[in-house]
Order: C-alpha cells, then structure tokens, then sequence
C-alpha cells in the first residue's frame, strides 16, 4: 500500500530507544525525513544514525524551556512539520500499591507521560497547523483501559494520555490536523525488559509484541491513508480486552 508519506516530516519524542528508535526507522524507510528527541544523547546519535538526513535534538520533554527550543531548532530544520508522534514515557514504580508510592513518583509519570507530550504538542501546534493533512500519534498502551496490580501511576497516566489526544482531536478538528492514539499491550523494549527481568522474555506465558509492530501501526495512522481516523486508535492487545469472565 502506498502511504503517500515520500517528502513528509515528523518529530519523534523518546527516540533514543524502544518503541520511538523503531518508529523513526520506520518512518524514515516510507521516505519521512525525521527530526529525533530525546534526553539520552548517545543512544539518540545511534537512532540517528540509521535514519538518513535526520535532526537530533536533545532534550527532557519535562522541561517546558527546552521543548519550546528543541521543537523550533527541529521544525527550523525540517522546513515543516507534518507529524508529531509522542512516544517518550516511563513506567514508574512496578508492583508497588499506593501507600508504597511517594507524590515524586506519581508526578515523575505524569510529567513524562502526560505533561511530556502536552509541552510537545503545544509547541508544535503552529507548525503542524501550517502543514496540509498533518497529524498526531500518541503512545498510549493496553494500561489505559485495563488494570495490572501495582501500577496505578502509569495505569492512570496513560488513561489520562488517551483522553488527551481524544480531547486534542476536538480542539484540532477545523485545523485538518488529527489525532490517534496506539495502545500496545507488553512491546519488548529496554524498559519493559527492566520492568519484568530478561527471564520473562525468555519464554514468557504472555503474548508478546516487537516495535517494530507497534511502529507499523503508527505509521498507518501518521499517513494520509487514515484520513478518517481520527479522536481514536489502534488498542493493540491480542484481543485480551475483548474477553468476557463469564464461565461459558
């Protein structure tokens, strides 16, 4: 299928790894020229390495001055800015209830998850309005409809991005700029590996997706081809959601 993304920008938040590395790659193989931001320089040089004519731009899309600087230097860079997708987050305490979570903790995944992409996309607005059939992919996950036991902090954080890019989606609609979310169950990735142990990866009783799925997900919806979609998204979980508890 021909995505119509050949000469097309994008700016990727959490580029330097996981599931905003694969996502950059992708994009950039569909002939996006990508602009790559992200806190840790080293892994960023790598990502950028692997994506021809790419812009890397370090940053902590925590702090409000340097998002505003990163997302100008990387829209001055590009010429335009046709797609801005949100992957950086983090998951915060694992396995931990409440009382066991101090208000640091919570508000350290708010702000990379929620806030992060809320300074992103508040600086890239002007650009992405300026631009035909511009769009925005927000990485959200399978957390934001279903509950583990002791996340509460990225459950909710993720909940809270969802409705976000539903409520953005809104806001935006007169603007031909769109909206979507991508909400992966468990992606083998650095951080879930961090999260769960190698050992859980190494024959895991759950099913299991690669970025490289999820960043083919997102690049659909980045494309002109899902014109349509929009205020919505992929909830990408082999179905688990799906399932009823009752004993039939």
């Amino acid at each position: 299928m021909e995505l119509h993304l050949q000469g097309r920008t994008a700016l990727i938040t959490g580029a330097a790894g996981g599931i905003g590395r694969a996502v950059a790659r992708a994009l950039a193989a569909e002939g996006v020229r990508v602009a790559l931001l992200d806190r840790d320089a080293v892994a960023l040089a790598e990502t950028a390495e692997s994506c021809p004519g790419s812009v890397a731009v370090v940053a902590d899309v925590t702090d409000e001055e340097a998002v505003a600087d990163a997302v100008a230097h990387a829209v001055t860079a590009l010429g335009a800015l046709h797609t801005v997708v949100c992957c950086a987050g983090i998951s915060g305490p694992v396995g931990s209830g409440i009382e066991q979570t101090s208000l640091a903790q919570w508000q350290a995944v708010f702000a990379v998850n929620v806030t992060g992409a809320f300074l992103v996309l508040r600086a890239a607005l002007p650009a992405l309005r300026a631009t035909p059939a511009a769009s925005v992919v927000l990485l959200a996950s399978d957390s934001a409809f279903v509950a583990s036991p002791g996340m509460a902090p990225y459950g909710a954080s993720k909940a809270a991005l969802v409705q976000f890019g539903r409520a953005l989606s809104v806001d935006l609609a007169a603007d031909d700029v769109r909206v979507v979310t991508v909400s992966p169950s468990i992606v083998d990735t650095p951080m879930s590996r961090g999260d769960l142990g190698d050992d859980a990866f190494a024959s895991p009783s759950f099913p299991v997706q690669s970025a490289d799925q999820i960043a083919a997900h997102v690049v659909y919806l980045a494309s002109p081809r899902a014109a349509a979609v929009n205020g919505s998204g992929i909830l990408s979980d082999f179905g688990f959601s799906a399932r009823s508890g009752f004993p039939a």
